[in-house]
């Protein structure tokens, strides 16, 4: 259970007072805020509003100002909670972990504090919500989001993955030769829908968008499909409107060589694509593969693939280099048009020199496109030694093979 950090100026006081004090010192501060400050002061100083009213009064009549220790009347106070109801605690402990319970009050509802309240009132507890609060915050619950940590099942080679991609990039990379990761990033609807995030407005005049952000409200969707130039710290972004298919993928790489690649690496013999494993670019995809052969007969260059192994797409470098970054550029921005797209996608920079181009892609896309077994035979496909089915070189075909 996690411990407070920093301790709130009430509870500083509370340590720092005895009780007469403390009922003065809500009861100054209740006055201060006027209208209003008592409720406010009971909840943040997790004290009975009574408590608070009874500090008004010492100070209106006076017994503020009277000195002496006595600081309540000869067998006054509160007796503990733990003396008047002992099973409240434990109870409401229960209630925060049901343990599998399926008859458990709140095994399937918020656990809020109204609620914890309702079910420790349902076993025949009487509990404010105050006492409730005070009981979480005296035994170090807080309010808590979820952790991202299981990754779920890995694969055995999922290290031995990483080294192998690692050594192929430092490879590439002392060679001069071109590294991509590529990767969709996802789908938006064209149109004055919200867009998480927020940004500066005069005060009281939020942009307006729709309620609802359904596809048939839309003018269209964008489906950014993202290439990131390691050596060169430049992105370039394919956004089509149909399909993501594995056409698509590599359709998108392909326009990146001839618009940004080909100028860049002239000579280069080969290009090291390192990708997910699922998806338009997944690594069980023929059509994913077939797309790729005509790529390299295209261009000459062999096109080594390097695919990360399942469940670690957050690892891959466009993620984190690039989608990122775009992400944030266009944070609280309604996404009205494929112009809009567009150009918030090419705005997007870094401190560290990222550049950006983006593009619109027309084409369209069919699915469910199946390439026979003999066609997917025919590539010229090359696959290492090791997780043949994760790295693999696809090799130009011959022009003999091409007639």
């Amino acid at each position: 259970m996690e411990q407070h950090d920093t301790p709130t100026a009430y509870e500083i006081m509370r340590a720092t007072l005895n009780e007469r004090q403390w009922r003065v010192y809500l009861a100054v501060e209740a006055k201060r805020i006027g209208r209003g400050g008592i409720n406010l002061v009971s909840r943040e100083a997790h004290v009975t509003r009574d408590t608070i009213r009874r500090g008004v009064a010492e100070i209106e009549s006076g017994q503020a100002y009277l000195e002496g220790d006595r600081q309540r009347r000869p067998g006054g106070g509160r007796k503990k909670l733990s003396e008047l109801d002992p099973t409240l605690v434990s109870d409401l402990e229960a209630l925060l972990d049901p343990k599998g319970d399926p008859m458990s009050l709140l095994k399937w509802t918020t656990k809020s504090i109204k609620h914890l309240q309702e079910a420790l009132e349902a076993k025949g507890h009487k509990v404010a919500q105050t006492t409730v609060r005070r009981l979480l915050q005296a035994h170090h619950y807080t309010l808590q989001a979820h952790r991202k940590e299981h990754e779920g099942a890995t694969d055995p080679d999922r290290d031995g993955q990483y080294t192998h991609i690692k050594d192929a990039c430092a490879a590439f990379e002392q060679a001069g030769q071109p590294i991509i990761s590529v990767d969709c990033k996802k789908k938006e609807l064209i149109g004055n829908f919200k867009n998480n995030g927020q940004e500066w407005q005069p005060k009281g005049q939020p942009r307006r968008v729709n309620v609802y952000g359904f596809l048939n409200l839309a003018d269209g969707k964008a489906i950014p499909y993202g290439v990131y130039d390691v050596l060169h710290n430049a992105g370039f972004v394919n956004v089509g409107q149909d399909h993501d298919t594995a056409a698509f993928a590599v359709e998108s790489i392909r326009r990146w060589w001839v618009q940004q690649g080909k100028e860049r690496y002239p000579d280069a013999p080969e290009l090291l694509i390192v990708a997910d494993g699922g998806g338009s670019n997944s690594s069980r995809g023929r059509l994913w593969k077939r797309e790729l052969q005509s790529l390299a007969n295209e261009t000459g260059m062999r096109l080594r693939v390097c695919h990360l192994p399942p469940g670690t797409s957050k690892w891959n470098k466009i993620e984190h280099r690039l989608f990122g970054y775009i992400s944030i550029n266009w944070r609280a921005h309604p996404l009205t048009s494929m112009e809009t797209v567009v150009e918030l996608i090419s705005g997007t920079t870094t401190e560290t020199g990222l550049t950006v181009a983006a593009v619109v892609d027309t084409n369209t896309y069919p699915t469910k496109i199946v390439v026979p077994k003999e066609e997917f035979d025919a590539l010229n496909l090359v696959k290492d030694a090791f997780h043949p089915d994760w790295n693999y070189v696809v090799i130009p075909q011959s022009n003999d093979l091409l007639v």
